[in-house]
Order: C-alpha cells, then sequence, then structure tokens
C-alpha cells in the first residue's frame, strides 16, 4: 500500500513520537561487529554508517560525538511525496534545532540533538496542529 502524498494531510498528520533511548552516529570499515543492532546502516565510500544506542557504541568501544533522541512521524508518507521534510525541516532550523533525517519504507525519522527532543517534539506538534487547524474540512 503506498503511503500519503497530500502535504496538508501530510503534515497535520504526523503524529511525531519519540524513541526511548539515546542514539548515537559512528563509522566502521567492513561488515556491522557482531552483537550490535543498528537502527540504521547507511554504505558510504569511506565506510559504514551505523546509527545504534549509546550504550551498544560504548560497549563496543565505538567513538562518535553526537548523541541524538529518535523521533518517529507515525504518518505513512509515500517516498515520492513532495515537501514534508522541508516543512519540519524549516520549522525545526527556525527553532535553531538540528536534524538528520532517514526515510523508511513507511515512515520518516528524525535524529534531533538529544538534550533538545522535547524542544523538538512541541515544534512538530506545533506545526501539525497548525496545519490541522488550516487544512479545509474534509468528509
Amino acid at each position: 500500500m503506498s503511503g500519503e502524498r497530500d502535504l496538508a494531510r501530510l503534515i497535520s498528520g504526523m503524529r511525531p513520537e519519540r524513541n526511548p533511548g539515546r542514539y548515537v552516529f559512528t563509522t566502521v570499515t567492513g561488515p556491522v561487529p557482531a552483537g550490535l543492532a543498528p537502527v540504521v546502516t547507511v554504505a558510504e565510500e569511506e565506510g559504514t554508517t551505523l546509527v545504534l544506542r549509546q550504550e551498544e557504541a560504548d560497549a563496543a568501544g565505538l567513538p562518535y560525538d553526537y548523541a541524538a533522541a529518535w523521533i518517529t512521524l507515525r504518518i505513512h508518507s509515500a517516498l515520492d511525496a513532495v515537501g514534508l521534510t522541508a516543512a519540519f525541516a524549516r520549522a525545526l532550523a527556525d527553532a535553531g534545532l538540528s536534524c538528520n533525517v532517514v526515510a523508511g519504507f513507511h515512515h520518516d525519522h528524525l535524529f534531533v540533538e538529544h538534550d533538545r527532543a522535547d524542544e523538538a517534539l512541541a515544534v512538530l506538534r506545533g506545526l501539525a496542529d497548525r496545519a490541522a487547524r488550516e487544512a479545509p474540512d474534509t468528509p
């Protein structure tokens, strides 16, 4: 089933939800080390980027310099939808919040500075609430 493409519905229906834990970005050469369960992997020329729980990185002795909170937008967005990333990225940027985005098949996943996660959630929920108020009523 394909996801939502209508921008007003995407924004008003984001339903941002914080996943528990602290997540870090690190990189390895070669395969993912045994015992690690990254939530994201990205193969790059320089190595494989892993996003994983901070305690896993610490236990494996992997270096990192950024601790993030993981927020999932619960709306099923179509991979070819236009404007959702721009809308939430602008709102977060206007609040001085960085955001690293990963698009999954069903949802968008945002990694924001851990210590500012509550602020990021408030910004995202405010954006969704404004979009819902401005959207025309639909049957």
